[in-house]
């Protein structure tokens, strides 16, 4: 019995181990995980045959409606109810598939119209555009009939990529479209684009210092001729991640990048003609100091608007390979600190050196890359075209600014290993205790949505949420803030979910816990509900502290009592009782008989939310009542309650034991002993097998060096050695000239001699050597069969003491003169004589 009690004491421990969560500063836990079957009864989901890739979401103003752009297919759905209320079918023509075919691209994933830019034009029009089949279109829908304008085709290009992978961005702000994406169809020439409305179209250079094979994420809109001192201008900024250009390394290095331009810039009069004068970009940084964690490849932006344009906020997702590790993280970064950051120093490109580094010389005048203000329209200059030729000079060739744009606290504000983090939003909400509060729902690679709670100096992970299966990457997601609601996109379907679900949580105690600023314990109705509307009298949350001491007991027993489970097992056989934890941050408490147990084992499995009770070999004293509490923060909750009862099996005499709460400190040393042999065991084991690896590959490495020089005497063969007959150098066999080395080595030539096995009948042959092996210690060689021309080019020496082949007198001169012979002293040991 011992041996058994000892394995299973041995896979408890390595379970144990292989379960430890991560420490906090890597990677916060979500308290609750809520598979895909937990969620059908409040997500509400949506797909058509035939119809994938639904990448493309926007919600009318109202929040009634939500726009899908798909592949060659366009939706209107009810929110609330994911009903389908209208379509449309925008296919590629089957002669734009074919153009698309011939031209290299895959048609089974590029030659089709992938709708990726879908916004409002205007209050009764959508304006649309999509790759069609690696032509990129654009053009408007109706939405009173939520038709298509067929007459009404654009071309696409620098509106839409080309390429369906390729990243895009874009939006409308007052009837303009501001673009970034490639230009052709080879997607060599990036571009950030200003077209339709009143003003001619507006494109950056085509220089790598502008942009330098960009991926663009997200851009964003930013109102900051707002009550403006200065009559500054509205800018629109983009996010997108590039190859520096700055670095002195020998290897590429991508960097995440936030550029600006602003709204009123027509450029220039002489130089930058219809480009921008007002291009600059700086170097977003997202790193983790303690790890040594540097995030350079940008996923998405969001931005969160203020009551003011200076509360702006900007939250990029950022992903990185830490050793075999992925590794996502999440930063947050104030406008101001990117408005600073295109006011300071610029970086420039030193001709002598060949480098980056700071300007440091004077700036001319007006400031490049400013936009317009009261001052510039003071001094004469009303307009961009305006501008003298040295500050557009200067604008063209220093877009880069010298000053990174930190993120809040220096610091990401989640660090998240073993996760692909793609899409991120986030929304405001106010606490009962008047706090606003920053909820973030971030979408992952595997169909995963987390829920966190910025709490400042932390983050809380509230839940995470499998709203995709079987996993896929979700490509976008969009927050209905007056409705509650988010939606989320993915291949193969849209998806609806409320931003909470309270009845989740079933008792005061678990409510509070929670920390989520949307739901709170009604005193009333004893039940977890949402917060909107409701009288905060009568609420009990406390989002900061998560303090449940606001909880009475008469509420905790709202939980209903637990009805006891009976175990019945045979003595000697290892007891194992669960306890199904309502939170992942909880801990298992057992209690025997109405007491603590001193000695326990909690083993956590591969969903974080099982622990289980051990009992190695159970006997008569362990039969009796077992109670699980779920213990979080100082709070219990009532878990589940076994009665065992432990018999004697047939043959087998109970065996007398110790009450397990007695065992106390015993247990524990005897696991940490049993842990640390088996750990030292396995290292023994390995650097045994690398040690015969290593000793392995020595011995290849001699033998395949070992020279064997064997001289023969200079006389006519012995009449036991029979040339081949059909050998036509049979005559030149034992030439000197043709196969003797200088230093009287032999050159054994493979296929131009065999020794005959003319032994007495019944006499077995000599063993077969290895190929390549090295001669051990011989005390007879025997030479033969000799390989004929057909071989592969090696002489195969036997060896053994057995008996004497007809080749034996000669065997025995070889042995004496190979005893005799001494190493050459210029002997080269990778030349073979053998």
């Amino acid at each position: 019995m011992a041996p058994r009690r000892l394995l299973a004491l041995a896979s408890l421990l390595a379970l144990a181990v292989a379960a430890t969560p991560p420490g906090s500063s890597w990677s916060a836990v979500p308290r609750k995980t809520v598979p895909y079957a937990e969620l059908k009864d409040v997500a509400k989901r949506f797909s058509q045959g035939g119809v994938s890739h639904y990448l493309t979401l926007t919600l009318d103003e109202a929040e009634t409606l939500l726009y899908v752009g798909a592949r060659e297919a366009v939706f209107a759905l009810a929110t609330g109810t994911v009903e389908l209320k209208a379509a449309i079918s925008w296919e590629a023509p089957t002669e734009k598939k074919a153009e698309c075919i011939q031209k290299g691209k895959n048609n089974q994933t590029d030659c089709f119209n992938y709708v990726r830019f879908l916004q409002s034009y205007n209050s009764s029009h959508l304006y649309a555009c999509g790759t069609y089949a690696f032509q990129p279109k654009c053009t408007y829908i109706e939405l009173s009939g939520f038709t298509l304008d067929q007459v009404a085709f654009e071309d696409g290009k620098g509106k839409c990529p080309y390429d369906p992978t390729k990243g895009h961005t874009g939006l409308i702000v007052d009837g303009e479209l501001y673009s970034a994406t490639f230009n052709n169809f080879l997607g060599t020439e990036p571009v950030i684009l200003r077209n339709l409305g009143p003003h001619y179209s507006m494109k950056t250079e085509y220089l790598t210092s502008w942009l330098n094979e960009p991926h663009f994420v997200a851009s964003a809109y930013v109102q900051e001729s707002a009550a403006s001192s200065t009559g500054d201008d509205d800018k629109v900024y983009f996010f997108f991640s590039e190859r520096a250009v700055e670095y002195d390394c020998y290897a590429e290095q991508v960097v995440a990048r936030v550029a600006r331009v602003c709204k009123g810039d027509v450029g220039g009069a002489r130089t930058l003609q219809k480009k921008w004068t007002t291009f600059l970009k700086a170097r977003l940084v997202c790193s983790a100091p303690e790890q040594q964690l540097h995030f350079n490849r940008l996923q998405a932006v969001f931005t969160l608007p203020g009551t003011d344009w200076q509360d702006t906020t900007f939250f990029g997702v950022f992903q990185a390979r830490w050793g075999d590790v992925d590794v996502s993280a999440i930063c947050r970064y104030h406008i101001l600190e990117v408005k600073k950051a295109f006011e300071g120093p610029y970086k420039e490109y030193r001709e002598q050196a060949q480098k980056w580094g700071r300007y440091s010389d004077e700036v001319p005048s007006p400031r490049p890359g400013a936009c317009i203000t009261d001052w510039h329209r003071q001094n004469g200059f009303a307009s961009s075209l305006e501008l003298p030729d040295n500050t557009l000079n200067f604008a063209k060739k220093h877009p880069l600014m010298d000053e990174s744009i930190l993120p809040h606290r220096g610091r990401p504000l989640l660090l998240k290993k073993d996760a692909n983090f793609t899409q991120l939003v986030v929304d405001r909400v106010s606490g009962l205790d008047g706090t606003i509060y920053e909820v973030l729902f971030i979408g992952t690679g595997d169909g995963w949505v987390h829920k966190a709670l910025n709490l400042g100096s932390r983050v809380h992970l509230v839940e995470e949420l499998q709203v995709f299966e079987p996993a896929q990457p979700v490509e976008s997601l969009v927050l209905a803030g007056r409705k509650k609601l988010l939606f989320a996109g993915s291949r193969f379907q849209v998806a609806q979910l409320p931003l909470a679900d309270c009845s989740r949580y079933q008792s005061c105690t678990d409510c509070v816990l929670a920390r989520d600023p949307y739901c709170a314990w009604s005193r009333n109705v004893s039940l977890c509900v949402r917060t909107d509307g409701l009288n905060g009298s009568q609420l009990v949350q406390d989002v900061l502290s998560s303090d449940t001491r606001a909880c009475t007991l008469p509420q905790v027993a709202k939980q209903g009592p637990i009805t006891p489970k009976n175990v019945t097992v045979v003595a000697g056989t290892d007891l194992v009782l669960t306890c199904r934890l309502g939170s992942n941050l909880a801990q298992a408490l057992w209690t025997f008989e109405g007491r603590a147990l001193v000695a326990q084992q909690a083993l956590v499995l591969q969903d974080a939310r099982l622990r289980a009770l051990v009992v190695p070999g159970a006997g008569a004293q362990h039969s009796g009542t077992y109670r699980c509490f779920s213990e979080e923060q100082g709070a219990r909750l009532g878990g589940e309650v076994y009665r065992v009862a432990v018999l004697a099996g047939s043959g087998v005499p109970l065996e007398t034991r110790a009450p397990l709460e007695s065992l106390g400190l015993v247990w524990v040393v005897a696991v940490c002993l049993g842990a640390l042999c088996l750990v030292l065991v396995l290292v023994v084991l390995s650097l045994w097998r690398r040690l015969r690896e290593e000793l392995g590959k020595g011995a290849k490495a001699i033998e395949s060096t070992l020279v064997y020089p064997i001289e023969l005497p200079k006389e006519p063969p012995s009449p036991r050695f029979v040339p081949s007959a059909a050998s036509d150098s049979d005559e030149k066999l034992w030439d000197p000239a043709s196969y003797y080395y200088s230093d009287g080595s032999l050159k054994i030539v493979p296929g131009h001699a065999a020794c005959r096995n003319g032994g007495p009948p019944g006499a077995t042959s000599p063993p077969t050597a290895i190929p390549g092996q090295p001669l051990h210690s011989p005390t007879r060689i025997h030479l033969g069969p000799l390989r004929g021309s057909s071989s592969n080019g090696y002489i195969r020496l036997a060896l053994g003491a057995e008996e004497r082949p007809p080749c034996a007198d000669l065997a025995e001169e070889l042995r004496r003169k190979l005893q005799q012979r001494q190493p050459l002293p210029d002997s080269n040991p990778e030349e073979s004589s053998v």
